[in-house]
């Protein structure tokens, strides 16, 4: 072990969702495999309104380990980036390693991360020669790995993993965040250009079952867009842009047809209307339902932020106190 990791503080952050089978496993793993190798550390559980065991399991896991596990259950389940934020509202350690809770990245892999991230950067993001996740969620990642290097200006050689490490100093930026819409790797890249990667271990999932859905892929994507991002708005503009210069192409055209088809052709010109009224049916009023729906849900985000909609509503704590420790402003 490196000298700078004795002293250096590890918070290891889970957030947890129907994982009764694989959380209690996970825990016990982190702890032992960090235990011999990191003097100071702790685990932090996030509960994302969990409706199997899970909050059994953890709690089982809290008297096997009950100094180093601090655990925070929500209300009801507010999605991965939101626990995720509650989590860093929680952690002390220098840096903070997030691992998702489906046990598909080995914890041995933490200690890398953590000596990269020693290096000189902000945030360490891991990533894999092969990933062991379903096809479906393969394509939502690339997809997404496509619309965050568009939006957010993304290298495009990073892989935004959810299995990453980041230091203490951006942690205390990205927790002045309080919108009730987070999207945690938004925030890193618009705050620092200080990104490491780490090669590292992706296993096949051996127990219980992926809640990655074409809902909350949606949910992420719509996070991203208005969230993080106006280049949908502009997107829009540039659409109008087109679309009336299309219009007026075939305005032009059903003129010239109403002038010059008994000239060029004899078949019976297009009745008078109907070309005005398919053209203003067809692109405009597609063109301002597009646009109305697209201002209708950044004024509703707009809306929900100022009216104090929560990141966040936290049941019970243990190991913790209950407000976060953390002042964004400080």
């Amino acid at each position: 072990m490196s000298n700078s990791l004795n002293t250096h503080r590890v918070s290891v952050l889970i957030p947890v969702y129907n994982s009764e089978d694989s959380i209690g496993q996970l825990v016990d793993t982190v702890v032992s495999t960090l235990q011999p190798l990191v003097h100071l550390w702790e685990i932090i559980l996030v509960n994302d309104g969990s409706r199997d065991r899970s909050h059994e399991v953890i709690l089982s896991a809290i008297e096997r380990h009950p100094t180093l596990i601090k655990y925070v259950q929500l209300f009801r389940n507010f999605g991965e980036h939101n626990a995720v934020m509650c989590g860093l509202n929680h952690v002390t350690g220098d840096s903070v390693t997030i691992i998702d809770d489906d046990f598909q990245n080995p914890p041995t892999e933490i200690v890398r991360l953590v000596a990269k991230l020693q290096e000189g950067y902000d945030v360490v993001y891991s990533y894999y020669d092969e990933k062991r996740h379903s096809l479906f969620r393969n394509f939502g990642s690339a997809f997404n790995d496509r619309v965050a290097t568009l939006l957010l200006n993304k290298p495009a050689d990073l892989y935004l993993s959810s299995f990453k490490t980041i230091d203490r100093a951006l942690v205390k930026i990205i927790i002045q965040y309080r919108g009730p819409y987070p999207y945690i790797d938004g925030i890193i890249l618009r705050s620092t250009q200080r990104i490491g990667t780490q090669r590292c271990q992706h296993v096949e999932r051996t127990v219980g079952k992926s809640g990655y859905t074409l809902r909350k892929l949606i949910r992420l994507w719509l996070n991203m867009f208005t969230g993080f991002s106006i280049l949908p708005l502009r997107i829009t503009s540039y659409l109008g842009i087109l679309i009336s210069f299309v219009a007026l192409l075939l305005t032009v055209f059903f003129v010239l047809e109403r002038l010059f088809a008994p000239v060029f052709w004899s078949h019976t010109p297009i009745p008078t209307g109907w070309a005005s009224t398919i053209v203003a049916i067809t692109f405009l009023a597609g063109l301002q339902l597009s646009m109305l729906g697209m201002i209708g849900e950044y004024l509703g985000r707009l809306f929900l932020t100022v009216n104090g909609t929560p990141q966040f509503l936290i049941r019970t704590t243990y190991g913790i106190d209950p407000e976060p420790p953390h002042d964004p402003a400080s």
